[in-house]
């Protein structure tokens, strides 16, 4: 069944809105050097993460899907993860050449994404990377609690859910290169 695209800023684009705001916010708050902004940075975080499953959520069952709300809301998670994953890295918490790996993924598939849509072709987003994003916003939230608190379980458990993020960022880049590339040859 398709879904009826509407016109116009909906309840699920301005909560996507919301998300971009609150990344902004998040990367404000944990650069100021005090414990009560790496507090604050962990809510803005963790908010803006569940706004990710109530919007699309929402635009799904009240028919509110838009050409607008289908393009910011994938920029909406990118800017929400990228900004953590940079902020992670300046704090040396997070390796830079995993943070530099999820980026170029995310470039390569939005490139291909994109000249797929300039030829008219929709690749639409799939398991592997609905996955990679639930497991890096996963990682993410256990990586800033540590930040927060410095516990050796939470070190140890967020570094197996930022190396496993890394293995889905990788699949699901992959995933996306070879369906545009069959999508391109066909």
């Amino acid at each position: 069944m398709s879904e009826k695209k509407t016109r116009g800023l909906t309840g699920p684009t301005y909560l996507t809105i919301a998300r971009m705001i609150l990344s902004i916010l998040f990367l404000i708050f944990i650069l100021i050097p005090a414990d009560w902004a790496k507090i604050v940075a962990l809510i803005l975080f963790i908010v803006a993460a569940i706004t990710d499953k109530i919007d699309g959520i929402w635009a799904r069952k009240k028919k509110l899907v838009t050409d607008l709300g289908a393009f910011l809301d994938p920029l909406a998670d990118k800017m929400l993860i990228n900004l953590a994953f940079l902020a992670l890295a300046y704090y040396n918490i997070v390796p830079v050449a995993v943070f530099a790996i999820i980026l170029i993924r995310d470039f390569a598939v939005d490139g291909m994404r994109m000249m797929a849509a300039r030829k008219g072709v929709t690749i639409s987003a799939s398991i592997y990377g609905k996955l990679k994003t639930a497991t890096q916003m996963t990682a993410l939230i256990i990586l800033l609690l540590n930040f927060i608190v410095n516990l050796e379980f939470f070190t140890i458990v967020g570094n197996i859910a930022l190396y496993l993020a890394l293995a889905l960022t990788m699949i699901s880049g992959a995933d996306y290169l070879v369906k545009g590339y069959q999508k391109f040859i066909k």
